[in-house]
């Protein structure tokens, strides 16, 4: 038993209420701080613990290695990316006229 509880007892057992009533005060407020004190160290031991992992980007493409072929692109979801050549418009076909001496 602490010593505010045998304080308290006492206190009671010889008529003084005002000081029993202190005497209960300060072994309830021990007792809250400890319950308190208790629950902190649960809370900071599993404060990390079994938080899941949170992605903040996408995730990263896996790396196929080095190729040799150099004809074939990729995109990031591995769909291949095809190039068209350009087609040369009626403007480019023609070659520019220089100043033309008649």
């Amino acid at each position: 038993m602490s010593e505010q509880v045998k304080g308290f007892i006492d206190h009671l057992s010889n008529g003084a209420n005002a000081e029993a009533g202190e005497a209960f005060k300060d072994a309830l407020r021990d007792k809250v701080a400890a319950s308190l004190d208790a629950q902190r160290v649960e809370v900071a031991k599993n404060i990390f613990n079994g938080t899941p992992e949170v992605h903040f980007s996408d995730p990263k493409p896996e790396y196929a290695g080095v190729s040799d072929r150099t004809d074939q692109v990729f995109d990031d979801q591995g769909q291949q990316i095809t190039f068209e050549p350009n087609q040369p418009t009626e403007t480019e076909t023609q070659a520019p006229v220089e100043n033309e001496v008649k």
